[in-house]
């Protein structure tokens, strides 16, 4: 199933492989050498915390691995369309506070909201997709139901 993902985060996902690939995993090999020249290895926790490590950078590795050579990478430009769609940058009023937010839908391996991106499968993505600007949009979400207003909706390269 193909993965859709921004040329920006296949971008880093790939660098993020390559850091694991190049970096990560020969240093965790080197910490496992040198923690068997320790000694005992059953009672050694320098020992198991890298092999603990090389487990987790194998899974991460395989997980990129098969998150990128599924990525389905949608190409995002100025003007792109009217209505809210994948890779747009939608600036939102909360109708209740007043407050205004902004979010870039993205796909799932790439959302990060610390950094204002959404998943498009998120309540918020799903809410927001094919509405335009001055639409009212209403996301349910665990906390309860709330109001947004789409004040603009923007395509960043």
């Amino acid at each position: 199933m193909a993965v859709p993902m921004t040329k920006k985060g296949f971008e880093n996902l790939k660098a993020e492989l390559d850091q694991l690939r190049k970096v990560e995993r020969p240093k965790n090999i080197q910490d496992i050498a040198e923690a068997r020249e320790h000694g005992d290895l059953r009672e050694n926790a320098e020992y198991k915390a890298a092999k603990e490590r090389q487990q987790f950078l194998d899974v991460r590795m395989s997980e990129l691995e098969y998150t990128l050579g599924d990525a389905h990478v949608i190409e995002v430009t100025a003007g792109m369309s009217e209505t809210v769609v994948f890779g747009a940058t939608v600036r939102l009023l909360n109708m209740d506070s007043d407050e205004e937010k902004s979010y870039t839908l993205v796909g799932q391996e790439e959302a990060d909201l610390k950094n204002g991106t959404i998943s498009v499968q998120s309540p918020i993505g799903r809410a927001l997709i094919s509405h335009r600007v001055g639409d009212i949009v209403q996301v349910n979400r665990p906390a309860g139901m709330i109001e947004y207003e789409i004040q603009e909706i923007t395509f960043q390269e």
